[in-house]
């Protein structure tokens, strides 16, 4: 896989499996643009491994905040050929104990965000008939979870956003593909219980849990020119977790 010549707009860069993919697109010569909503200690780490990226902050809610992503990437690389939405949050809790405003929180960012980017990104890709766009769902969409109705929905939304988009874009030569992880060791997973840990590994067939550089691979594969005839799909990686 070569990237050469290429640039990424990765959103929620700034650690976990944004960081990873920023990392290993950058690893095979593309340009990158790492977005990030707060933390900019953490994107500034991930800009340091990378060998030609900046860094951008921005709440993918706002389709004005996202333009500036697109706005910078266009001034700094030219326009982005490959687009992947990580940026996610979970505001986790009970069906009937949820707030309104978190399940719209949650939506805005995880699902709204992914549609702003792939409607900014789409546009320059359609008139160069080329792009790859990613989106990162989760093992959940397809298997639900509970406490996390807000959470679940976004990501189910995503593989749903996937297909619609696909179709759409297909014939301008745009892949629109998504990548549904497991449970992966990342900040957001860092802090559950030993014992909900432990229960966890224990659904998983191939025994251990899953790291941030196994999505990236499954990410780059899809952005690459190794996946032209590849479209509309949800790639699992999982470990097994749910087939």
């Amino acid at each position: 896989m070569d990237f050469t010549g290429k640039t990424a707009v990765v959103t929620g860069g700034g650690r976990g499996i944004g960081r990873a993919v920023c990392v290993r697109l950058a690893s095979l010569g593309a340009n990158v643009v790492i977005n990030y909503a707060g933390n900019e200690a953490e994107a500034e780490v991930t800009r340091s491994l990378c060998a030609n990226a900046v860094t951008v902050r921005a709440d993918v809610s706002s389709e004005d905040e996202c333009r500036r992503v697109f706005d910078l990437c266009e001034q700094t690389f030219g326009a982005a050929h490959l687009l992947v939405t990580n940026a996610g949050i979970a505001r986790d809790n009970l069906l009937l104990r949820m707030p309104g405003e978190d399940f719209a929180r949650v939506l805005g960012v995880n699902l709204k965000g992914a549609f702003n980017c792939t409607k900014l990104a789409s546009l320059p890709m359609m008139k160069a008939r080329y792009g790859r766009i990613v989106n990162i769902s989760s093992v959940v969409a397809l298997s639900g979870n509970v406490g996390q109705a807000n959470y679940v929905a976004s990501k189910a939304g995503l593989i749903g956003l996937t297909k619609a988009s696909a179709l759409e874009l297909a014939p301008r030569g745009i892949t629109v593909n998504a990548v549904a992880p497991g449970f992966i060791e990342t900040d957001m997973t860092a802090g559950l219980s030993g014992e909900v840990r432990e229960r966890m590994r224990g659904q998983i067939p191939l025994g251990r849990f899953g790291g941030a550089e196994d999505v990236a691979e499954a990410v780059a594969f899809l952005c690459s020119d190794k996946a032209p005839y590849i479209t509309g799909q949800t790639l699992n990686v999982n470990g097994g977790m749910y087939v």
